[in-house]
């Protein structure tokens, strides 16, 4: 008797699951896949995908010196998003033309479109990569509590700069150098309490006899 029964309850269970299927797991029990599909809708695993490698570039432009230059590149770099460390932009040795210093961070076809996208800005003369050998130079002005005048003094002349003002209350010191020189002074800087730091972005020549800039409009 007993035996029927289960037969008869094992036989109601399958019809049960044939007519509703199987049950399946929660919403909060499924998985959730995670990664972007790619353009044939295969979703990538995010830890598969590896990020792409950046390096630092420094890109020399030669403009012609009228005004809205500055803006109009900055403008371009932040249509495209261009991840740019530091803009500069000063005179050359003819007042006829300006040099910009631009250090970006990007992957290599970022790079290379970085410098077709400048070259195609209208007042834009040439643009070059500088190598690594090129002279690279930033200025730093430093306003630090005044507590410590001559612990300060020294400290500035270790890294090379000097203190161009001096009150009872802070001390600013001035201090040129590569961006690494620049930050290690920042560091110790710190030990002595830092009011404010203003810093002027890299400005760079090519090194030795070799021209920055491709060439000249006179040329």
């Amino acid at each position: 008797m007993s035996s029927d029964r289960t037969t008869e309850t094992e036989s109601n269970t399958a019809e049960n699951v044939h007519r509703t299927g199987l049950k399946g797991p929660g919403p909060d029990e499924r998985p959730h896949p995670q990664g972007r599909r790619n353009s044939q809708g295969i979703r990538i695993d995010p830890e598969v995908e590896a990020e792409p490698d950046t390096r630092e570039a420094v890109l020399s432009a030669l403009v012609l010196n009228e005004p809205g230059v500055l803006a109009r590149a900055s403008g371009l770099f932040a249509r495209r998003q261009f991840n740019i460390e530091s803009l500069t932009v000063g005179t050359t040795q003819s007042e006829e033309y300006s040099r910009i210093t631009l250090v970006i961070r990007e992957p290599e076809p970022g790079i290379e479109q970085a410098k077709k996208q400048l070259e195609k800005l209208v007042p834009v003369i040439s643009v070059t990569e500088l190598t690594d050998e090129a002279v690279r130079r930033e200025l730093a002005l430093i306003k630090i509590e005044g507590e410590h005048p001559d612990q300060i003094a020294a400290v500035a002349e270790m890294y090379d700069g000097r203190v161009v003002d001096a009150c009872a209350d802070a001390i600013t010191v001035e201090v040129t150098g590569p961006k690494n020189t620049i930050e290690n002074a920042l560091d110790t800087f710190e030990r002595f309490g830092v009011r404010e730091i203003v810093r002027t972005g890299t400005a760079a020549l090519e090194a030795g006899a070799n021209a920055t800039a491709k060439h000249w409009p006179d040329e």
